[in-house]
């Protein structure tokens, strides 16, 4: 039996922060890969001067499956509402739009309702279900995490940290983008790649996982969903995480220069702190983890980062 008409689904949560704040996050589409578990990259595409209306990529996985789409979107910070239609669908979805509305319940807590409408490839009702799946799974999480990120922006900022490594290369961007995107070849290109496994079933859209050794000799699993602009940019978020991060997204950035190109690792991560003392010892905190995870994660960008150098130079 076909579809008349497309399908209405709401889900809402609570939020203790103020609605403005939390309208702001969502509105600005660059937050959204470090907000929301689903989303591995984001970026505006063009905006209208008065920015009431935008269109932006996303990049997310849809129970499990990386996909890709453009949307426009309509902000009105006034009522706190944005609206998203998307205007090219990725199959099985035939159409999908919403829409964003914050209600401020008191000064420092607000209500997140998240509308969705949509319609399946040729009304199919397996497709259909399978959306259904996706939306529902989907705004869960986002909400849920929405309310743990706004609500820890308001709580300890300590969680969270930043940084990046660059290294100058006397060598074309393009020989450092093929080391960086030829991942598959990293077990025999880097000594802390122990093994890995990569697979891009549509282009410059990869997944990712990987057996990293630490310094101990020992090794840990992870799995990342990467996408590609060819001779500029990787950016990528780990779907299968260490046990210290609850977060970990980056990218590595080429910017071409008179010396040749500047190669850039950058990180941002969230720390998990019930897993410290476990991962650490019993008289380990915050600030040590935090500083195992940067010199860990460090150490390996350099190291990839200088094995990326080695091969540009040498084709220089």
């Amino acid at each position: 039996m076909s579809q008349s008409g497309p399908r209405e689904v709401e889900h809402e949560i609570t939020v203790l922060a103020p609605a403005t704040a939390v309208y702001r996050l969502i509105a600005e589409v660059e937050n959204w890969p470090r907000v929301f578990p689903p989303t591995i990259y984001a970026d505006q595409v063009e905006a209208a001067q008065d920015g009431s209306t935008e269109r932006i990529r996303i990049w997310a996985t849809a129970n499990g499956e990386p996909k890709s789409w453009i949307s426009r979107r309509t902000l009105d910070p006034e009522a706190l509402r944005i609206t998203f239609r998307q205007e090219v669908s990725a199959p099985p979805v035939a159409q999908m739009g919403g829409t964003w509305i914050i209600e401020p319940v008191s000064e420092t807590s607000s209500r997140v309702r998240l509308l969705h409408d949509y319609k399946a490839v040729d009304d199919d009702a397996e497709a259909l279900a399978w959306i259904d799946a996706a939306v529902d799974r989907n705004s869960r999480t986002e909400l849920a995490a929405l309310k743990a990120n706004v609500e820890l922006v308001t709580g300890s900022a300590d969680l969270l940290l930043s940084f990046e490594d660059t290294v100058q290369i006397d060598g074309s961007a393009e020989d450092v983008y093929d080391f960086l995107n030829e991942a598959q070849l990293w077990s025999s290109r880097l000594p802390h790649v122990a093994d890995v496994r990569l697979d891009e079933d549509s282009p410059g859209l990869q997944r990712l996982v990987m057996d990293t050794r630490t310094k101990d000799g020992s090794t840990h699993t992870t799995e990342s969903i990467r996408v590609c602009f060819p001779n500029e940019r990787i950016a990528y978020k780990q779907i299968g995480l260490p046990s210290l991060m609850t977060l970990h997204t980056g990218y590595w950035q080429l910017t071409r220069n008179a010396d040749g190109v500047a190669a850039t690792s950058q990180h941002t991560v969230a720390i998990n702190t019930e897993n410290i003392t476990a991962v650490l010892g019993p008289h380990a905190d915050l600030a040590q983890a935090r500083d195992f995870v940067r010199n860990a994660l460090s150490h390996n960008s350099r190291a990839t980062l200088g094995h990326a150098k080695a091969f540009a130079e040498s084709r220089h």
